[in-house]
């Protein structure tokens, strides 16, 4: 009888995953983008700053996109040799991400309760919770499964996991911390870091109520600091190239529903009327979680600090308070099954949760289809193949895709239900690109969104830029002149619309170097030369024509990096950040091509090295220990 609530859990879960998610890729909203970066890590391997060059002029993705939701399926995929491919890696993955915070507060409630049967109301309602992407909780089912914010969803669940690890340190007052637990801290901020203030407000809760708390708080800094360190190999580079990211500033924090949050702040409460270390750590985790929320909206984004922001570090405290709000509902149980059977009495307390969650929807309980496209669906109603093909036709150079996706319902509202498929045009055939992913991080995008790659915040949505504007300019008062000057230094050979925007297109329309084809819903603006893009010649080495010179500067076309060097006839040549964001060379009036290397730098390496040397540490520590218990 045990394992039966889990068992219902999981049953629940796997048949929501079937309808909803399917066995093929997903391609609502974020989801192919999301394929086309492991597509890239399968490809490039493992280093978060390998250069991506099929979206924004390049960029290196894993860098400034945390990279641990990918390795697991990355793994996956080099262990089969390629037999189980990025799709259906991704997919697999996809699952464990949907069914996983649902299991691992299952798990931390069953331990704090001690009944698998009163665990179930509150780990049910983690799973389906369907928090508010736009502002509430990203990591919820709309988020985090639907709309594919699958870093966010995953991390999420480890939120449980890592306070699961430390019951007995702060229950049973434990000498060290735990390995998993450090572990579990490192794999939060590998992959989703917004998620990190969390987990800190969790090990300082469980330090908080250790037997020694002044010791206790000592050994949990030095834990957090060797957690740290396990994934220097991608924070220190971060956080010393974060001049080279673009702040995502459009989120705004909301309040959450106003009908089901009352109920789970009723039930928190009522959690607190059982005592013991591990149970407060609970509910003093939660207040320390809204309090760094607090001080991040009110303290740090007012001055522009908007690295983490506020409305993606509030998860983790809705993660505190629905876990607070599991302990209340098991309490609940525990009085009816005074009366009923206990699994009467948890389903009973399930069946009103779910009620009371009606109004606001607040949890997502069974999936529409249509509302959960499958790739193959979308492939076929936005002809794809034919797309990729005309665009494969065209003169070799850049795709600018217009719009960042493809809405998939007609209507003119921004946020109506869309794709952003295009993402994997590089995967596809073969074609770098502009434009058609998501809301990006990169100077580029910042660019294409507002017209400069100035290091300030983005403070706009793709979407809602899409058939509006381009470079900060409206379409309609986008001239040939102004297009050309950003085509020719881009190298781009086409350019492809949605068909209700091709009214706007004036400056392509008119112009007799561009040849117009139609694929509905799409228009495909192609060149009638090739614009010459960089092509690689070998790993980390590309060759670049010369074309516009500017003072004896040539653009590359491709994104300005630190970790780039160039050379012109064999000789080191000097490179700069050119105005639109991009890498300039110096060169000679008889130069025809450069040469130009990417490979990693003192604090790729350092990083690296440290994180090496702290996994040995880890991993041998456990036979150092057992060899210091045997002298003793």
């Amino acid at each position: 009888m045990r394992i039966l609530p889990l068992a219902l859990l999981l049953g629940y879960g796997t048949a929501f995953a079937f309808v909803a998610l399917g066995i093929g890729p997903s391609a609502f909203d974020d989801h192919p983008g999301q394929l086309a970066r492991l597509y890239h890590l399968v490809r490039e391997g493992p280093a978060p700053w390998a250069w991506n060059g099929g979206w924004w002029a390049g960029y290196p993705e894993m860098q400034f996109y945390p990279p641990g939701w990918f390795y697991p399926p990355a793994v996956l995929s080099w262990l089969s040799f390629g037999t189980l491919a990025p799709p259906l890696a991704y997919q697999l993955m996809l699952w464990v991400t949907y069914l996983a915070p649902g299991v691992t507060t299952f798990l931390l409630l069953r331990r704090l309760l001690a009944s698998s049967w009163c665990a179930l109301p509150g780990a049910f309602v983690v799973l389906t919770f369907a928090g508010d992407a736009a502002g509430g909780s990203a990591s919820g089912v709309e988020g985090g499964a639907h709309m594919g914010m699958v870093a966010a969803r995953f991390a999420w669940a480890l939120l449980p996991l890592l306070a699961l690890a430390l019951v007995r340190w702060c229950d049973e007052g434990g000498a060290r911390v735990p390995i998993t637990a450090i572990v579990t801290l490192a794999a939060i901020v590998l992959t989703h870091p917004s998620h990190a203030p969390a987990a800190l407000a969790i090990v300082a809760a469980a330090a908080r109520q250790h037997p020694s708390p002044a010791r206790a708080f000592a050994k949990a800094g030095r834990a957090v600091l060797v957690a740290l360190a396990l994934v220097a190999f991608w924070l220190v580079p971060l956080l010393l190239r974060l001049g080279e990211s673009r702040a995502l500033a459009w989120g705004a924090l909301s309040a959450g529903s106003v009908t089901f949050t009352p109920l789970l702040l009723g039930l928190a409460v009522a959690g607190l009327g059982r005592r013991g270390r591990a149970w407060s750590a609970t509910f003093g985790a939660l207040w320390m979680s809204i309090v760094a929320v607090g001080i991040v909206r009110f303290a740090l984004e007012p001055f522009g600090v908007r690295a983490l922001p506020a409305d993606r570090i509030a998860d983790g405290a809705w993660m505190a308070l629905l876990v607070a709000a599991g302990l209340g509902a098991g309490l609940l149980t525990e009085m009816l099954s005074r009366r009923v059977r206990v699994p009467a009495a948890a389903l009973l307390v399930l069946v009103l949760l779910v009620l009371c969650s009606l109004p606001s929807r607040a949890l997502t309980l069974w999936p529409r289809a249509s509302e959960w496209p499958s790739y193959a669906s979308v492939a076929r109603g936005l002809r794809l193949s034919v797309l990729w093909s005309t665009i494969d036709a065209a003169p070799r150079g850049r795709v600018l895709f217009v719009r960042s996706g493809a809405p998939l319902v007609y209507g003119t509202e921004w946020y109506r239900p869309h794709t952003h498929v295009t993402a994997l045009t590089p995967a596809a055939i073969d074609r770098s690109m502009i434009g058609g992913t998501f809301t990006h991080p990169s100077p580029i995008a910042a660019l294409v969104y507002r017209g400069d790659a100035g290091r300030g915040a983005i403070t706009q949505l793709a979407e809602r830029l899409d058939g509006r504007s381009l470079f900060g300019r409206p379409l309609e008062s986008l001239d040939a002149e102004t297009f050309e000057r950003y085509a020719s230094r881009f190298r781009i050979s086409v350019v492809v619309a949605m068909e209700e925007d091709a009214p706007a297109f004036g400056f392509l329309a008119d112009n007799p170097a561009y040849r117009k084809t139609a694929v509905a819903p799409f228009v495909v603006f192609s060149t009638l030369q090739s614009a010459r893009p960089p092509r690689r010649i070998g790993r980390g080495v590309w060759e670049v024509p010369v074309t516009t010179v500017w003072d004896g500067w040539a653009s590359t076309g491709v994104t300005y990096y630190p970790l780039w060097t160039a050379e012109i006839d064999g000789k080191p040549a000097p490179i700069r950040r050119g105005d639109y964001g991009d890498m300039e060379v110096q060169v000679a009036p008889s130069s025809r091509t450069m040469t130009l290397r990417y490979g990693p730098a003192w604090p790729e390496l350092a990083g690296v090295t440290l994180s090496g040397i702290t996994l040995i540490w880890l991993a041998t520590t456990p036979a150092r220990r057992r060899g210091r218990s045997n002298t003793a």
